[in-house]
């Protein structure tokens, strides 16, 4: 019953991050509880021969150490470990072909941030021909997985934009949408574009009630870009980051300049920042523009 209880406690307080089925797998293992004997040791059958063990760690470096997870094959030899503060056999993907070659995956999902509710990711990995890890998906915002009728596998995930602008709360978002290419995550973003500012988006829906000229407007005249007007902040940043995701960039600087002009220069170079890494000729646009 408490091992229940801490279940639903992890899945109220991270249902913004993972997709709450995920979280409720049987077999897990999380730090708070490594303690408790009920926190036991699993087992699971897989297929080919091929066996899950999942169970607090023996003799842990420390907390973020504290459980781990492995794959065996059928002379008990392990092929494959993850190791964080909390650590999920996630049930519900196990057994989908992510890569297209026809074979299921094997799906852990792993807290490496030592239970500082920042740094869970999905960790896929492939059976054949022999064990191997084809790629980890970092969990910062919700993370959601489309099968298509073909087979092919489409992976959304929520991904922030520059913090420090908005409270914690309120930090934008928008989507990055990817697929499965020779057993890597390729940026598809682009093609789901068209669906993404559409009213079948829930995001398309709040920024249009968010930013209606008369709250553009009273942004632009706010002494603050906070309280009252949090919502409108975080809708235009999320808004403009979604744009530059689908790398429509005119559209993205078309939003990023109904910000308050006297505090517009200090954004863009902070926005610039958050994008660097992948879209370095858009953050040069923006430093450029100030």
């Amino acid at each position: 019953m408490r091992r229940l209880l801490f279940t639903m406690i992890v899945v109220s307080y991270f249902s913004p991050i993972l997709r709450a089925q995920d979280m409720l797998g049987k077999i897990s293992c999380h730090a708070e509880s490594a303690s408790n004997p009920e926190n036991q040791s699993y087992k699971k059958k897989l297929w080919d021969g091929y066996e899950v063990s999942l169970a607090p760690s023996r003799n842990s470096q420390g907390p973020e150490y504290a459980c781990t997870a492995a794959i065996f094959n059928a002379t008990g030899r392990v092929m494959f470990r993850t190791t964080g503060f909390n650590v999920i056999f996630d049930e519900h993907h196990t057994g989908q072909d992510f890569d297209g070659d026809g074979k299921p995956e094997v799906v852990f999902i792993t807290d490496t941030g030592g239970g500082n509710h920042c740094c869970w990711a999905y960790n896929v990995v492939s059976l054949a021909p022999k064990p191997h890890k084809l790629f980890d998906i970092d969990a910062l915002g919700a993370v959601r997985f489309e099968k298509y009728p073909q087979g092919q596998m489409v992976i959304w995930k929520r991904t922030p934009g520059p913090y420090g602008l908005t409270s914690m709360a309120s930090t934008p978002f928008a989507e990055k949408v990817f697929r499965v290419r020779q057993s890597r995550l390729v940026d598809a973003t682009p093609e789901f574009c068209s669906r993404i500012f559409s009213d079948e988006n829930e995001d398309y829906r709040i920024w249009g009630n968010d930013l209606t000229p008369d709250k553009i407007e009273r942004l632009q005249t706010s002494a603050k870009t906070e309280d009252e007007t949090e919502e409108v902040v975080s809708a235009l940043l999320s808004r403009a980051l979604q744009h530059v995701f689908c790398r429509q960039f005119d559209a993205a600087m078309r939003d990023l300049n109904l910000w308050p002009e006297a505090a517009r220069t200090k954004m863009k170079a902070d926005f610039a920042e958050s994008i660097q890494h992948h879209y370095p000729e858009f953050a040069d646009r923006l430093l450029h523009a100030m």
